[in-house]
């Protein structure tokens, strides 16, 4: 069966920090580009960051750039998300996608055109 699973959500302090892993089975990630997006309450789903397959490629979004970083182990078949300084406006529940044409991550990136979506994990920055 192929799946993502997105885990490592959870209820933060402001300042904080948090790991997100996005996990394949059924398919082998080192051969998709990867995309973290996330959705507040009320409000679009927005892209947060992306990784290559040859991981020479990375992109962050502004309000995050400097304080997410995006990481893969193809062993482990997972993608990761470290966040740190966390703010209540981070808020949202965060997604991975998979997908594996394009010459870069930020071909799917952008146009938000992904074959593979996991099912979300939840992040709450609050004091």
């Amino acid at each position: 069966q192929v799946q993502l699973v997105e885990s490592g959500g959870d209820l933060v302090h402001p300042g904080g920090s948090l790991r997100l892993s996005c996990t394949a089975s059924g398919f082998p990630l080192d051969s998709y580009h990867i995309g973290w997006f996330r959705q507040a309450p009320g409000k679009g789903r927005e892209g947060v960051s992306c990784i290559s397959v040859s991981k020479d490629t990375t992109y962050y979004a502004h309000v995050v750039k400097g304080r997410f970083s995006i990481s893969r182990d193809n062993a482990k078949n997972t993608v990761y998300l470290q966040m740190n300084s966390l703010k209540p406006e981070d808020t949202a529940i965060y997604y991975c996608a998979a997908d594996s044409g394009g010459s870069s991550c930020y071909d799917s990136y952008s146009s938000g055109f992904y074959k593979h979506w996991g099912q979300g994990t939840q992040v709450t920055v609050s004091s």
